[in-house]
C-alpha cells in the first residue's frame, strides 16, 4: 500500500480543477498525490442519487435510467432488469481498438471524468466515484484502446473499458505490471464497483477523453512556444541575423497580442550579445522571413493556445453528461453537452498552430545548413565532403514539418453518422486530440534539431561571445550534446535534446538570468 504522508492533496468539487494541476496530477508518481471530494461534492452526489432511485420507484420511463440507449430508446426496461442493463452496456460499448493510451492520458482521462461526475448533476452512486478516486490514487490505470470514439454521445468506447475495470472485469496497469482490475482492487483493500440504474451510462457519457488529450497537448505547447523563442534567438545569432525587425515600435503598430510577446521575448534573449554587435553596420537591410518575421509568426502560433486554453478551462469544470439530474427540481432532462465540437475545433486550430513553429524553424535551419546565407561552412560541418554534418538531420527536421501538414487536415470537419442515424453529427474529437498528440512530438523533435544546429553553428563564431541568455542556454545544451567535430552517429543527440525539450530545464535555465518570459 502506499504512503500519502508527503503527498500534495488536492480536495475538488468539480469546479475549482485547473489545467495545470489537471497536468501535474496526471504525470505524478504513485504516491505524489492525493485526491479528496469535498463534502459539499458528496452531499450533492447523493442527492443526484436519490432522484435517479426515486424515479426507479415510479416507474415512468426515463432516458438511461430505465430505457434502452441511443436508437433504442423508446424501450422501457423492467425494474428487475435495471442492474443488468448498465453491465450489458459497458460489456458491448468496450469496442476500442488499437494501442492503449499511456499512462499520463490514461489517468488524464480517469480525472477529467470523475472531476464531472462530483458535481452532482449524474445521479452516479457515489461509491462508484470515490473508487474511481482510488484508481488515480493508488496508480491503477485502466487499458484503454485509443481508438473508437467519434467525438460524440461522449467518448463512449474508451471510457467503457475504465467502467469495465470498475467493475472488475478490465485490464489495468498496476506495479508495473498489466493484471485483471479485480486482483488490483482487491490489492487496495477495496471492491469493485456494484452498478444500478444510470450509472454505466454516466460512466462513459461525456467528453474526458478528448479533453484530456486537448489539456496535456495544451501543457507541452505553452512550454514549446517558449521554447521556440529560445531556440529562434540562437539560431539568429548563429546565422548573424539582426535583431532590428524586434523594435517594439514596429509591434506596437500591429498589437497583436502574440507578437507583441515574442518580440519583446527576442529582444530580451539577444540584449548584449557581442555576436550581433559585431555585425551591426555590415550593410545587411533585412533577413529573410524566417528569421525577420519570428513575431508574427510565433505570436500567431501563440493566439492558437490562447483560444485552446479559454475552450479547455471552460470543459474541464463543465458537466458533460446525458441526461443530467437537476436535484432542485427533481427533473432529469436530455440535452448534448457529451458533444465535442468545441474540443475539436480548438485541438485542430492548435495542431495548426504548434506546426507552424516547426514549419519556420525548418526554414531557419536551411539557412544555416546553406553557407551562401550563413557564412558557416556548409552542413555545420569541417572538411565537408569527407562529412556530411547535419545534411540530414535537417532531411529528417523537414520530413517531420512536411508530416504535419497532413497531420493538420482537420477531424472537426468530418462528421459519420451512428446508431441508425439518431446521432448523425459528431465532432471526431478524439481523433482531433490524438493528431494534435503526434504535431506535438513532432515539433519537439523539430526544435531539438534546431538546436543541435544552431549551437553548432555558434561553434563556428568563436571566440566571440552571444547574450548570457543564449550562452545560459549553450551550455545547458553541451551537457547533453558535445560539439562536432567529424561524422558520428547524430540519432543519440537528437534524441538528447528532444528530451531536454520535452522537460522544462532550458526555460528555466534562461529565466534564471532574464527573468520571466512571456
Amino acid at each position: 500500500m502506499l504512503n500519502f504522508d508527503k503527498a500534495k492533496v488536492f480536495k475538488l468539487n468539480g469546479t475549482n480543477l485547473t489545467l495545470e494541476d489537471l497536468a501535474f496530477i496526471a504525470k505524478a508518481k504513485a504516491g505524489e498525490v492525493k485526491l479528496e471530494i469535498e463534502a459539499a461534492a458528496w452531499d450533492k452526489m447523493h442527492k443526484s442519487r436519490q432522484v435517479v432511485l426515486d424515479i426507479v420507484k415510479k416507474g415512468k420511463p426515463v432516458y438511461g435510467i430505465n430505457t434502452g440507449f441511443g436508437a433504442l430508446a423508446s424501450k422501457q426496461i423492467a425494474v428487475e432488469d435495471l442492474e443488468q442493463l448498465q453491465y450489458n452496456l459497458i460489456r458491448s460499448h468496450c469496442t476500442g481498438v488499437g494501442r492503449p493510451f499511456n499512462r499520463t492520458v490514461t489517468r488524464a482521462i480517469m480525472l477529467s471524468r470523475a472531476n464531472c461526475l462530483i458535481q452532482g448533476f449524474s445521479g452516479v452512486t457515489p461509491d462508484t466515484i470515490a473508487l474511481l478516486f482510488d484508481f488515480i490514487n493508488y496508480d491503477i490505470n485502466p487499458v484503454i484502446p485509443e481508438k473508437g470514439s467519434v467525438g460524440a454521445s461522449g467518448d463512449l468506447a474508451p471510457l467503457s473499458h475504465i467502467a469495465l475495470a470498475l467493475i472488475g472485469e478490465g485490464e489495468v496497469e498496476y506495479g508495473g505490471k498489466i493484471v485483471k482490475s479485480d486482483f488490483a482492487i482487491h490489492q487496495i483493500g477495496k471492491t469493485p464497483a456494484k452498478l444500478g440504474a444510470k450509472d454505466g451510462l454516466a460512466l462513459i457519457n461525456g467528453t474526458s477523453v478528448m479533453l484530456a488529450l486537448g489539456a496535456l497537448a495544451l501543457w507541452d505547447a505553452k512550454r514549446i512556444v517558449k521554447q521556440a523563442d529560445i531556440i529562434a534567438s540562437l539560431t539568429l545569432d548563429a546565422v548573424r541575423g539582426t535583431p532590428a525587425a524586434y523594435d517594439a515600435r514596429i509591434s506596437m503598430l500591429k498589437p497583436q497580442p502574440g507578437q507583441v510577446d515574442v518580440s519583446r521575448n527576442m529582444l530580451t534573449l539577444i540584449k548584449g550579445s557581442e555576436i550581433a554587435v559585431s555585425h551591426k553596420d555590415d550593410g545587411k537591410v533585412q533577413d529573410p522571413y524566417s528569421l525577420r518575421c519570428i513575431p508574427q509568426v510565433h505570436g500567431a502560433c501563440r493566439q492558437t493556445i490562447r483560444h485552446a486554453e479559454e475552450v479547455l478551462n471552460i470543459e474541464l469544470n463543465s458537466v458533460t453528461d446525458n441526461p443530467l439530474v437537476f436535484i432542485e427540481t427533481g427533473d432529469v432532462i436530455s440535452g448534448g453537452n457529451f458533444h465535442g465540437e468545441a474540443l475539436a475545433l480548438c485541438m485542430d486550430y492548435l495542431a495548426m498552430g504548434l506546426s507552424e513553429i516547426a514549419n519556420i524553424a525548418e526554414r531557419r535551419v536551411e539557412k544555416m545548413m546553406n553557407p551562401s546565407f550563413s557564412d558557416l561552412p556548409a552542413f555545420l560541418t569541417k572538411n565537408s565532403g569527407l562529412n556530411s554534418g547535419l545534411m540530414i538531420a535537417h532531411v529528417t527536421m523537414a520530413a517531420l514539418a512536411s508530416e504535419n501538414k497532413y497531420l493538420c487536415h482537420p477531424a472537426s470537419v468530418d462528421s459519420i453518422p451512428t446508431s441508425t442515424d439518431k446521432e448523425d453529427h459528431v465532432s471526431m474529437g478524439v481523433t482531433a486530440g490524438r493528431k494534435l498528440h503526434e504535431v506535438v512530438s513532432n515539433v519537439q523533435n523539430c526544435l531539438a534539431i534546431e538546436l543541435l544546429c544552431n549551437t553548432q553553428g555558434i561553434e563556428f563564431l568563436r571566440p566571440m561571445k552571444s547574450s548570457v541568455a543564449i550562452e545560459k542556454a549553450y551550455s545547458l545544451v553541451r551537457k547533453h550534446v558535445q560539439p562536432i567535430g567529424e561524422d558520428r552517429i547524430f540519432h543519440k543527440d537528437i534524441e538528447n535534446l528532444t528530451k531536454l525539450v520535452q522537460s522544462e530545464e532550458l526555460i528555466k535555465e534562461v529565466e534564471a538570468v532574464v527573468g520571466p518570459l512571456a
